[in-house]
Order: structure tokens, then sequence, then C-alpha cells
């Protein structure tokens, strides 16, 4: 259960800092351009609906190879558990000894997990493979919940532009929530893969700043 929780919410992290980037820098290009709040509305919904899509996709075909892996490389550790029974018991053996089994209970240990293949290709998965087995519902988990997480992020940067009439004014509560969001994203993210908290919210935040500035001098240079 708790890895499935935590693959939820790296989808939800993922879907929505991934969504937040684009609709955000299309708002700052088209505004920079000159662009009415209609017309930014317009254009970041088509993005947001075609990151929704993608990025879903994306998510339960990653999930799906991810399964397909981990199935492929069950299959072959059944096959070698039959056909290389020798080598795969003295593979169970160093294993155990790598974390300090020794004498009697080494042989006693890898009598009994060799004594049913079922445990025997769970032990190899785990302590040789370093594979877990994926929910059997993963692959549809992952592009609900990476699709919702793309379109709540993607409407971040674009609801003020629906809930403000002027577009510098919408602009700059865009600028500051999609900021706030993306700064809380990168710290999460951070956190679950181990790395420093603040240094992933500061590189979220520039990553995010750097694509704006990027779309909207390419909007202004075309519109000049």
């Amino acid at each position: 259960m708790h890895v499935a929780q935590n693959a939820v919410v790296r989808d939800l992290v993922i879907g929505a800092a991934d969504a937040l980037t684009l609709p955000f820098a299309l708002a700052a290009g088209l505004s920079g351009a000159g662009a009415a709040n209609p017309l930014v509305v317009t254009a970041g919904l088509a993005v947001i609906a075609a990151g929704g899509i993608a990025r879903s996709l994306r998510g339960y075909l990653d999930a799906r190879n991810e399964a397909d892996h981990y199935l492929a490389e069950r299959g072959r550790e059944e096959e070698e558990t039959v056909e290389y029974a020798d080598r795969e018991r003295w593979e169970v053996a160093a294993i155990l000894h790598r974390y300090g089994v020794r004498g009697d209970a080494l042989r006693l240990s890898v009598d009994s997990i060799c004594a049913d293949q079922r445990r025997w290709v769970d032990f190899m998965m785990r302590f040789e493979l370093d594979l877990k087995e994926p929910e059997p519902q993963r692959a549809a988990q992952a592009a609900l919940t990476t699709g919702f997480a793309s379109v709540a992020g993607g409407l971040v940067p674009l609801a003020p532009f629906i809930l403000v009439t002027g577009a510098p004014t919408a602009l700059a509560i865009s600028a500051a929530l999609t900021g706030i969001a993306m700064a809380g994203l990168g710290w999460l993210r951070a956190c679950a893969t181990g790395l420093p908290a603040l240094r992933g919210a500061v590189q979220a935040v520039m990553i995010g700043a750097s694509a704006a500035a990027a779309a909207a001098m390419v909007a202004r240079a075309v519109a000049g």
C-alpha cells in the first residue's frame, strides 16, 4: 500500500509540474505580444487539453512498460531456476552471505528458499534484480492520475486570465501563482527522490521562468 501511495503522489507531482510550464510560458508570450485575455484563455485551454491527453498516455505507457519488463524478467528467472538450478542456488547463497548469514544457517536458508519455486523467484526478483511487482491497475491509475494532475496544473497559470479583466494584472497574478506552485512541486519532487528540497524548489522555478522568458521574447519578436 505504501508503494502504491508513493506512486500516486509521484504521478500527481510529475503531471502537475510538467503542465505548469507550457501554459504559463504561452500566456506570458501572448500577453507580451499584446494579446487579449480571451485569446490567451483559448490558446491555453487548447494546450492544456493536448498536454493532458499526452501526459495521460505517457503515464499509461510507462506503467505498462514497467509491468511488461517485470513479467519478462520474472519469466527469465523462472526458466533459470529450472535450467540452471545449481547456479541459481549459489546466487541465493551469495546474496544471503552478503547479509551476514553463515554456516548451517546459510545452508538451511538456501534450502528453505529454493524448496518452493515461487518463493525462490520472488527472492531473486527482489534481492538480485531489485524489482517489485507492479500493482494490477497501475497503468490505468497512472493514466488517470497524471492526466488529472496535468489539467489541474495547467489551469493554475491560466485561471487569472479567466477571472481577471486586465492582461497585465492577470499576468502578474499568474506569475505569482505559478511560481508558488512550481516551488511547491519542485520541493515535493526533490523530497521524493532524496535530493535537497530547497534546491528542487529553486530549480523548478528557474525552469519555469526561463521557459516563460523565452516564450515572451519570441512572441514579441514575431509581433514586432
